[in-house]
């Protein structure tokens, strides 16, 4: 694990990067945040620990303006309650008092050790996907993570890296679609000094960075073609060029992969290589999103619920059973990641020593039961379009066709020239078909009385 601390105060910092050394953490420290912002860009951490008496929010900010996602532990004296609620405002996920408690600084390293390879799941299609993932996570090979958003892509792969030989080196993420296209090539190879207009320095690229590690591309399918054929050639070689570099950087890395697409189409729509297909999908994980997945949502609930009670220093709250009920009829277009922002909010909303179902609400402020009308038609109607998909596959055409062809005569009553119609078959092919039917032994419904006269003189 690699740790960033960034202040000084009154050396007290030292004691806590002597800690996390001796807690196995390789220690960087830096005196402000632009040489914070400079050891990110050349080393990266995995957790950044800041003194107070630094701007906590300007520092957060910094990260996010250049892409760099890392958790933000703020330090300082126990008795400056004020800077602490501060800090955590800015954007800080924790305040450790100082001078720092040995097993405090063990846990936060601990915890965020943690966040890497913690699933929380029940459902047994959930529980298929995390055996695939314990089964290859050990290996070299390309993963390609696919699944509708928010159902948990990321987390899956810091999963799979937290499972690898290469726990103990950099998971670097990169968001492919948050780049503009004409930024992502620098971020993802780096470039050299005066290598375009504003290269004021050398930067090491994300693969770089990721080097001995795991480098998770977020999206990929978002990533001009272009820039694919580089890609291609870095995954395949393990050899990159910078922009404006004159001499090939050896790398040595894994790749992992996200999709919210099916890239088997976009293939075919030309927006996506089939070679670099191949050699990112040596396995494919596709997660099932939260409505496939129905065990799973009270267990994530819980979770988040006790996560987001213990960050807004509440004592842990449960969810009543009402709640519960509500949560689990609800269908999470958003996934988990709706869930998470439904479940923290019903945590800042509950007022007793339960979460009730008031506090479940929409981010407008509405109740999740209270679907305006349309929502509702809209919402039963996907529900049985889904169901009916879901009664097709597996089917043979043969199979659903009789099917349909006998459902469509018992709602008719046995009219064949209705049914016909509504079939948009000729009345002959009809009866050629409940002829073979019938020859197969199932039961036919009679045609009308005044039909069937018309059968036995014109049949």
């Amino acid at each position: 694990m690699r740790l960033l601390i960034v202040g000084t105060l009154k050396g007290q910092l030292s004691i806590a990067t002597k800690m996390a050394v001796d807690k196995g953490a390789a220690v960087t420290n830096a005196e402000d945040i632009e040489t914070a912002l400079r050891v990110m860009r050349a080393k990266g951490a995995d957790l950044v620990m800041v003194d107070v008496a630094i701007d906590v929010r300007g520092l957060v900010k910094a990260f996010a303006d250049e892409m760099i996602a890392v958790p933000v532990v703020a330090c300082g004296t126990s008795n400056d309650a004020r800077a602490a609620v501060a800090a955590i405002h800015a954007g800080a996920k924790e305040y450790i008092p100082l001078p720092p408690d040995p097993e405090l600084i063990a846990a936060v390293l601990a915890a965020v050790a943690n966040d890497a390879k913690q699933m929380i799941y029940r459902d047994e299609a959930m529980a298929r996907v995390v055996q695939l993932a314990n089964q290859v996570a050990p290996s070299d090979a390309s993963i390609l993570i696919t699944g509708e958003s928010g159902t948990g892509k990321e987390v899956l792969a810091r999963y799979l890296h937290g499972k690898s030989n290469r726990a103990n080196q950099p998971f670097i993420a990169v968001n492919c679609a948050a780049i503009p296209d004409n930024l992502l090539e620098s971020e993802l190879f780096g470039h050299e000094k005066g290598a375009f207009t504003g290269a004021v320095a050398r930067r090491i690229g994300k693969f770089e960075e990721a080097n001995g590690g795991t480098l998770l591309l977020d999206e990929i399918s978002e990533m001009d073609i272009r820039l694919q054929s580089k890609l291609l050639r870095a995954i395949q070689e393990r050899i990159i060029d910078r922009v404006g570099g004159t001499r090939p950087v050896p790398v040595d890395i894994r790749i992992l992969a996200t999709s919210n697409r099916t890239l088997a189409e976009e293939v075919r729509k030309g927006t996506f290589r089939e070679d670099l297909l191949y050699r990112l999908n040596v396995v494919n994980l596709k997660l099932p999103p939260l409505r496939d997945r129905p065990a799973d949502v009270l267990e994530l609930a819980a979770h988040f619920a006790r996560k987001y009670s213990e960050a807004n220093g509440m004592a842990p709250r449960q969810l009543s059973a009402d709640a519960r009920r509500q949560l689990t009829v609800a269908r999470w277009p958003g996934n988990v990641r709706e869930l998470e922002n439904t479940i923290h909010r019903a945590v800042l909303l509950s007022s007793g020593p339960e979460i009730g179902v008031d506090a479940i609400r929409t981010p407008d402020g509405g109740r999740l039961d209270e679907r305006r009308g349309s929502d509702a038609v809209a919402a039963q109607a996907a529900d049985i379009a889904e169901a009916m998909t879901r009664s097709l596959v597996g089917r043979t055409v043969a199979d659903v066709e009789r099917d349909l062809i006998l459902d469509t005569l018992g709602h008719t009553l046995g009219n064949r020239t209705h049914a016909a119609n509504i079939l948009g078959i000729s009345i002959r092919t009809l009866r050629n078909k409940l002829n073979q039917y019938a020859d197969e032994g199932l039961a036919i419904p009679p045609p009308p009385q005044g039909e069937a006269r018309y059968e036995q003189r014109y049949g």
